[in-house]
């Protein structure tokens, strides 16, 4: 039986909707990210999924976005044993548990306090792991995350929830706070905005967007210390997956005209 209340309002409530896609995800005959904690953490909660009217496509697109940004930590950690991850918006994200990092390993998860709370619920403390209830447009949160050795920043459907000007200085502060590392993060086009409202969870959480990007140049004109490394439509991350031939035809289409391919892009930077 459900046990724990949930107090979260507007953007903060979009979490809810991730977590069910991975939890609907895992019940699949073929999951793609097998997120076993994600469907513990539905049980536990006293809220009414059902209301979010998830789709196939939205648990496909959860699951193909958490599993690739999981792919990119692994790879960075793989190369950087004592490095440091910074997951910022973390949410109820179970990453630290499919990533699966060594003890040596710093790895801090962020999000409002009122997430954190929530959070501290279901994920108990370990050695190495972190978490910091703030917002990420408030820079003192950076005193809490140590400097020394690389980072893996991790900025998993954030920055659309942000104004421009927001993601700029976050950009330019986590540049500077760190030596170097590399950041992953998911970008909207302005056309992807103006679907947003069509959406059903947009309806139901009455979550505001902010920043769209159309032009990558722009990220290194804020920053050029950053250098992109990786960029992946969404259409591609579809592809590589395992979907249904449907699917496959749908997004094949899709994956031919740029505007649709550039609606969603999973994009990894280093500096």
């Amino acid at each position: 039986m459900p046990s724990e209340t949930v107090h979260l309002s507007k953007e903060q409530e979009t979490l809810l909707d991730v977590l069910y896609c991975r939890a609907l995800d895992n019940r699949s005959k073929s999951p793609i990210l097998h997120d076993e904690t994600a469907e513990e953490i539905v049980h536990r909660l006293d809220y009414d999924f059902q209301k979010l009217r998830i789709q196939r496509d939205d648990i496909l697109h959860a699951a193909i976005r958490a599993k690739q940004f999981d792919q990119w930590a692994r790879d960075f950690l793989a190369d950087h044993s004592d490095a440091t991850v910074l997951h910022l918006a973390c949410g109820l994200d179970s990453r630290i548990h499919r990533v699966a990092p060594s003890r040596n390993v710093r790895w801090v998860d962020l999000d409002y306090p009122e997430v954190i709370e929530l959070r501290q619920r279901f994920y108990p403390p370990r050695d190495g792991y972190s978490m910091i209830g703030s917002s990420v447009t408030d820079p003192a949160f950076l005193d809490k995350v140590q400097t020394s050795g690389p980072v893996m920043i991790v900025a998993e459907g954030l920055f659309m929830y942000l104004a421009e000007h927001e993601v700029k200085e976050l950009l330019q502060r986590l540049t500077s706070h760190f030596q170097n590392g590399q950041l992953a993060f998911d970008a909207w086009s302005s056309l992807t905005l103006r679907l947003w409202k069509y959406q059903s969870i947009a309806a139901v959480t009455d979550a505001s967007l902010g920043w769209t990007i159309d032009d990558l140049r722009t990220i290194e004109q804020w920053v050029p210390r950053l250098q992109l490394v990786r960029e992946l439509s969404w259409t591609e991350a579809f592809l590589s997956a395992r979907i249904s031939l449907g699917f496959r035809a749908i997004f094949g289409v899709m994956n031919h005209i740029p505007s649709m391919r550039r609606m969603v892009r999973f994009l990894l930077y280093r500096f």
